[in-house]
């Protein structure tokens, strides 16, 4: 879609203000039911869109993401914007700087029409703990979006906007992916810049592109990623045009299937759907291989030790006092305003923080405790060593793991809130990639179907996100 887009913006078939302006309509009439955006700054975009069009009619040459419309994930920074990552501890928070990856954006001229809402502090897997709305399927908006980056794959599912970027920390883009129809993809960790993105888990985080297609995804991985001296984490890796690896060609390629991950808690539709996109990589020339991945079974209750304690940690710099809420601002839940700075500190995370996170919080506080970090987080991180050591014995021998995204199609509103733990398990196919730093993408694999999407996860081998878009191209496309 973009490369369309692209050609007739250069062409004069449409302007970039036209585009812009017919996707501002699209969310006025959309949005009061989808709930995708927190925040939409239509006077900036149409100004953004007419200097674009301006480039154009001076003979200038533009970048494909040139004039078209997109969405931020509201704990990415932008620049005297709202940034509230979907919390009342920041609902005042006004960025002072850009995020690299909202920098980059904006160097490709795209045009950024808002900010899209989340879980709070992207804890969750639904987008119904955003402090603010709940975000609803497009495909059926009686049915969650998934999460936590449930509003910026809402946006594109919707047509809000063509392309848009989350952050995933544990399966946040390929989820929501999943549930709503998208392609999202969550890079190899390093490979894109964290620099003003509000953390969650910090060896775990990484933004990612959401889109329509492998091309677009690939378009938008191109523009944002890269080597950044901001981000102590960010890998050297070198710069490429993700776009001009889709050969559109798998034969020989080598796609690995845990089936032994497979025999329970699977819904039969995703099973279906998953066994049939199999027998079509087989068609289209791959080669499919049993693989094991002995320790795959404790990525989940290792990335919910590990997540929640770097959670912990984060967030306490939300403690009214450097960022944040203060409870004599806003007068606390027994109101009465706060007296001490204890009482202010303990006032403003009260109410600043909803119980999702404040259940996350707890667990990391205890679990980085003295007498229970032994037991719980050093033990976790050599799980998680034994984790990538699977990975890296794997893709010995394959290219590619092939799971389903999720074990079901997106839930009911409402019908996970009370069961924390069983919406964990939405998770359960995700966390490994994140634990293991490989990239990893969702797609929709039950394209001919009339039900809920359904999504199937490729991961590849660390930093060859061109292999993994490829072969997400190939099955789109061929």
């Amino acid at each position: 879609m973009i490369k369309e887009l692209h050609e007739k913006i250069i062409s004069g078939d449409v302007t970039s203000v036209q585009l812009t302006e017919k996707h501002l309509k699209t969310i006025e009439e959309k949005d009061p039911q989808i709930e995708a955006f927190l925040t939409i700054d239509a006077q900036k975009a149409l100004k953004d869109a007419a200097a674009v069009d301006a480039k154009i009619k001076n003979g200038e040459e533009i970048d494909l993401l040139a004039g078209i419309p997109c969405a931020l994930k509201d704990n990415i920074c932008v620049k005297g914007g709202r940034t509230t990552a979907a919390s009342r501890s920041l609902d005042n928070y006004i960025a002072p700087y850009d995020a690299t990856v909202t920098k980059r954006v904006g160097d490709a001229d795209a045009i950024v029409l808002g900010k899209t809402n989340l879980d709070e502090f992207a804890c969750g897997s639904s987008t119904e703990n955003s402090a603010y709305q709940i975000t609803k399927n497009p495909r059926d908006i009686q049915h969650v979006a998934g999460g936590s980056s449930g509003g910026s794959v809402a946006s594109v599912a919707s047509g809000e906007a063509v392309w848009a970027l989350g952050t995933d920390t544990g399966g946040s883009i390929r989820q929501p992916s999943s549930f709503c129809g998208t392609v999202g993809l969550k890079p190899t960790y390093g490979r894109v810049s964290r620099y003003g993105v509000i953390a969650m888990g910090s060896s775990l985080d990484q933004v990612g592109p959401i889109a329509t297609s492998a091309e677009d995804v690939a378009i938008v991985l191109s523009r944002i990623s890269g080597h950044d001296e901001h981000d102590a984490t960010s890998a050297k890796s070198s710069d490429k045009k993700y776009e001009d690896y889709l050969r559109g060609d798998v034969k020989g390629a080598k796609i690995g299937v845990p089936y032994d991950l497979l025999k329970e808690g699977i819904a039969d539709d995703v099973k279906e759907s998953f066994m049939n996109s199999i027998e079509k990589y087989k068609e289209l020339g791959a080669k499919i291989e049993e693989i094991s991945l002995p320790h795959a079974e404790y990525g989940l209750p290792v990335y919910y030790i590990i997540m929640p304690a770097e959670l912990s940690s984060n967030l306490a710099r939300i403690d009214s006092i450097r960022y944040g809420m203060r409870a004599n601002d806003h007068e606390g839940r027994d109101g009465r305003d706060a007296g001490s700075v204890i009482e202010q500190y303990m006032d403003s995370r009260q109410y600043g923080f909803g119980p999702e996170v404040k259940r996350r919080l707890m667990l990391g506080t205890y679990i980085l405790s003295a007498g229970y970090y032994d037991a719980y987080y050093k033990k976790a991180q050599k799980v998680r060593t034994l984790i990538r050591k699977d990975f890296e014995d794997v893709y010995k021998k394959v290219d590619y793991i092939f799971t389903p995204t999720t074990p079901e199609t997106a839930f009911k509103v409402g019908e996970k809130t009370d069961d924390p733990l069983t919406m964990y398990l939405s998770d359960i196919f995700t966390v490994t990639a994140n634990l293991s730093g490989v990239p990893a993408i969702s797609f929709p694999i039950n394209t001919e179907s009339e039900g809920l999407p359904i999504g199937g996860q490729l991961m590849g081998k660390w930093f060859d996100e061109e292999g993994l878009l490829n072969a997400v191209h190939t099955f789109e496309t061929v």
